[in-house]
């Protein structure tokens, strides 16, 4: 038992490797998560304090915990089966891929990453490139909301900074979990995007089991009151127009909704628009083309960057015009499911109709979107005409309760504004006193003329059909 052993020394760091790597994960490790658990939970009850609708724990659960109990859900492995059934494959082999699918999907929460990080770079980037306006904001009816019941703010999707600028003015009132779609599963993107509590999702996929996975992850954040935001319209608008919705995810939520048992779910419409869309000219080479492949020459990309950075620097740089977001009236599920007593795609479809119409009607009313829509009406005007046609447009939408923000509340200007913007991208010409479309910029104006194109009778607003499944 005294003697002496000779080892080499490879064979002795191995050693004392394992023996760390063992000690640590039984006696340090446990006791550390421990500290930083119990500290991660006295800073969410004091951030909860401050929050209108406070982190519910589902959101706090560990991943892992998470991924576990969606891999193990009966409804889940009744899919298995079936799936199995049809395809003749081994049952280990579907359960390994839906745990291949639960990690994908589920998010890693975390409340410093979203609320001290998170928050302040959606702020940041915000009021740096635009001039953010709250529209309408309907407080009475939105503090009256059930506190016990689960909010799901729906929104129409203009641009990519459709998640900044509602992540950074909803901050104050709840963490938000979106539906990410397959572009942001890139490093480093994925591993921020977890962090900030947005979950993954295959919109094009139409494989069954890969589906209830996603239904079912959506229908446990539901029942655990977690505040999501969805886009209806399950993609950006190609044509600028606020599009037919697609019923995926609001199906997932009124399938697992049962009237009286279930947590209610409140629908919050959010409309935003912008003087300037980022990517309006890739959405419109889009939309021409009859697809939903986005083009990116990374040459225009960082060309553009170059000419950001030169403009800041010699302080030659003008903010992208106005930003505003609107908030509509709720809409229950509970209320609207006892007034369409049905299941299905016969409650979810009218459902999607209501939503899409409260969007409809609180889209803010922008300088560069209402001088867009003159221009295309006539093409050649004054500053006097256009003044003149722009002022009648807003007493008539105000009329019929549209959701004007002018800045200074000054017509005059706001047409200086709208003009200003687009002389300076060169979409419009002024020649004399007289203003001109550029022909081939024509579509893109369209995509802004759109935007608004309900509210002033540019065209008639479409009816809401061609329901598709996300």
């Amino acid at each position: 038992m005294t003697r002496s052993v000779e080892l080499p020394l490879w064979l002795l760091v191995l050693i004392l490797a394992f023996a760390t790597v063992t000690f640590a994960s039984h006696f340090l490790f446990p006791s550390v998560r421990w500290f930083f658990r119990r500290r991660l939970e006295r800073a969410v009850t004091q951030l909860n304090e401050r929050l209108t609708r406070p982190i519910e724990p589902f959101k706090l659960v560990r991943r892992f915990d998470t991924v576990q109990r969606l891999s193990y859900d009966p409804e889940v492995a009744k899919a298995i089966a079936e799936h199995c059934a049809e395809t003749g494959e081994p049952e280990q082999v579907a359960f390994e891929r839906v745990q291949r699918y639960a990690r994908e999907i589920v998010p890693r929460f975390s409340a410093f990453a979203y609320f001290a990080f998170g928050i302040r770079i959606a702020k940041w980037i915000s009021r740096a490139f635009y001039r953010v306006r709250l529209g309408a904001f309907d407080e009475a009816h939105l503090e009256a909301v059930d506190q016990k019941a689960t909010v799901v703010f729906v929104m129409n999707h203009r641009s990519n900074m459709d998640y900044v600028l509602v992540t950074w003015l909803a901050a104050e009132r709840s963490h938000l979990s979106y539906a990410v779609g397959e572009w942001a599963r890139v490093w480093p993107l994925r591993a921020l995007i977890r962090s900030m509590g947005a979950y993954f999702i295959r919109r094009r996929s139409r494989n069954a089991l890969y589906r209830k996975v996603l239904a079912r992850y959506v229908q446990m954040a539901t029942d655990g009151g977690v505040t999501q935001a969805i886009f209806p319209e399950g993609g950006l608008s190609l044509n600028g127009e606020v599009g037919t919705p697609k019923l995926g995810l609001l199906s997932y939520i009124t399938d697992g909704f049962v009237p009286g048992e279930s947590r209610d779910v409140v629908f919050i419409p959010v409309a935003m628009n912008y003087d300037r869309v980022l990517e309006d000219r890739v959405l419109v080479a889009a939309d021409i083309g009859g697809h939903r492949k986005f083009k990116l020459r990374w040459k225009y990309v960082f060309r553009h960057v170059f000419m950001h950075l030169g403009q800041r620097l010699t302080g030659r740089f003008h903010r992208f015009g106005y930003a505003s977001v609107s908030f509509g009236t709720p809409l229950s599920l509970t209320e609207f499911a006892a007034e369409h007593p049905s299941k299905g795609d016969a409650l979810t479809k009218p459902l999607a109709q209501e939503v899409m119409r409260r969007i409809r009607k609180v889209v803010p009313v922008l300088p560069v979107p209402l001088v867009a829509a003159i221009l295309l009406e006539k093409s050649a005007l004054t500053r006097a005409e256009i003044t003149a046609r722009f002022k009648a447009l807003v007493e008539d939408m105000e009329a019929a309760g549209a959701h004007i923000h002018m800045p200074r509340d000054n017509l005059d200007y706001a047409v200086e504004v709208g003009l200003r913007l687009l002389l300076l991208r060169k979409l419009i010409v002024e020649e004399g006193e007289v203003f001109t479309v550029n022909p081939p910029d024509r579509p893109v104006l369209g995509f802004y003329a759109n935007s608004i194109a309900h509210l002033t009778g540019r065209i008639e607003a479409r009816e809401i059909a061609g329901l598709e499944e996300s």
